[in-house]
């Protein structure tokens, strides 16, 4: 048995029921399990000194797509709404291949860990290769977070109507096939899995109704969980009233995608008979604010969300419309866009706390994270509250996570009872090569797409 003490941390956040925080306290792990938090201490293989520190449940990311990772910040689509973006990129995305999977699952991964997140689902819908969402599964289980990887589909090319070329997307029957197998071989329902897998066609306008119905019946049967980007543009709300005489969450509804084994990206573009929708059946909203400004989307209505009981998570969506995957900064902007949507008193750093923790937690079906208290996971990070960027804001360490900070690294993560961070570095993984690695992909991605190089 393998022990870790956090010891005298200045402040633990617990995200518990009664939003517990304990000040000058300490949480003892034992293997992958938090043992004991508050006024506790003796014997441990490890000792973390966390005077001047906060800790905090590790965040849960619900949204991302971490392949984009290599195509971040392109000049050509810095200025392009949704589907303008994804016509231009799609032409990239096409050449991806087993190493461009791996490099940037561990980029994704790595800036997710560094920023205090414990637990990550990924979409990855672009498939010029079948072989490409295990070589994801496995780097993500390398670097050692705890991970729901999306099995994305698309079916609908152009030669169909669609928006990607035909070289990425698959016909009904090799979607289904795939996504059983993947099921069969990596999901682990129990608790503290590392891994369950989700059904995730890429949305209503990229699919056949077959894959959407069928996708949903296989979930089902073998019990896991299905994703989807829903209302996230008014293009989208367009395109589905237009194709399928319906407004997009009608769309679900039609097709058996709502309940509480399903969970939407955005959500952007809801009235509020539709937030109802979500709130009577149980179906949760990954929010990812950074990605739906950055493209001109709009701002969720999170807080009418909130209210009427949705479960709301948040995410930092794909590194070419964040461009980052900075979950701490994802809780800023959270709030900031609430304030501004709905006025200042609709958001706190507590409540973008626990959208970031038990609120992802509650949208992938989980009762053993998102908390610090004993019996659950050992996921947690700890920023380090002695620098400038936090000076003159020691009156509430939580609230200067949300609201101070010039950097977001974790002075310490910890994922399953494994430091995964450890001095704001990332361990056992050589950050130095994999930037190399990451910047020779993206340029050759560029030059095979017909771009100018770097």
């Amino acid at each position: 048995m393998s022990t870790i003490l956090l010891k005298n941390a200045s402040v633990i956040a617990s995200s518990d029921d009664k939003k517990t925080v304990y000040r000058n306290g300490s949480v003892l792990i034992k293997d992958s399990l938090i043992e004991e938090v508050g006024d506790t201490g003796g014997y441990a293989d490890e000792i973390i000194d966390c005077r001047g520190k906060v800790v905090i449940p590790g965040l849960v990311n619900t949204h991302h797509h971490m392949y984009q990772t290599l195509t971040r910040n392109f000049p050509e689509v810095q200025n392009a709404k949704l589907f303008d973006w994804l016509k231009f990129l799609y032409n990239v995305w096409k050449h991806i291949d087993e190493e461009a999977v791996d490099v940037s699952t561990r980029v994704g991964v790595g800036e997710l860990l560094l920023t205090g997140c414990t637990t990550t689902s990924d979409h990855l819908y672009v498939f010029p290769d079948d072989g490409l969402i295990d070589v994801e599964i496995e780097a993500a289980r390398e670097m050692g977070i705890r991970f729901h990887p999306t099995r994305g589909s698309m079916s609908l090319g152009r030669s169909s109507g669609g928006l990607p070329p035909d070289s990425v997307v698959q016909d009904d029957e090799k979607i289904l096939e795939e996504s059983e197998r993947i099921i069969d071989k990596y999901h682990d329902p129990g608790r503290l899995s590392m891994c369950r897998i989700v059904l995730a066609p890429c949305s209503p306008f990229s699919v056949t109704e077959r894959i959407m119905v069928e996708s949903q019946q296989l979930a089902r049967r073998k019990k896991v969980y299905l994703h989807t980007h829903l209302a996230e543009t008014i293009d989208e709300e367009q395109f589905c009233i237009d194709q399928k005489k319906m407004r997009p969450l009608e769309y679900m509804q039609k097709v058996g995608w709502v309940g509480k084994d399903v969970w939407f990206a955005h959500c952007v573009h809801l009235n509020e008979e539709e937030i109802g929708v979500l709130a009577d059946t149980g179906s949760g909203v990954a929010h990812c604010p950074t990605s739906n400004l950055r493209l001109g989307s709009g701002i969720a209505p999170v807080r009418k969300m909130l209210d009427v009981g949705v479960n709301v998570s948040l995410a930092v969506d794909g590194s070419a419309s964040n461009d980052s995957s900075d979950m701490l900064a994802e809780l800023r902007m959270a709030l900031l866009c609430a304030r501004y949507k709905s006025g200042v008193g609709s958001m706190t750093a507590q409540d973008v706390l626990e959208m970031a923790t038990r609120g992802g937690a509650k949208v992938l079906g989980r009762e053993d994270i998102g908390m610090i208290a004993r019996g659950m996971a050992a996921d947690v990070a700890v920023f380090d509250m002695n620098r400038i960027d936090y000076a003159g804001a020691q009156s509430d360490y939580i609230g200067a996570l949300v609201f101070s900070g010039a950097c977001h690294i974790a002075d310490t993560v910890i994922v399953n009872g494994a430091v995964r961070v450890r001095n704001s570095m990332l361990v056992g993984e050589d950050s130095g090569g994999l930037i190399s690695r990451a910047n020779r992909i993206s340029d050759n991605l560029r030059k095979k797409a017909g771009l100018e190089s770097f």
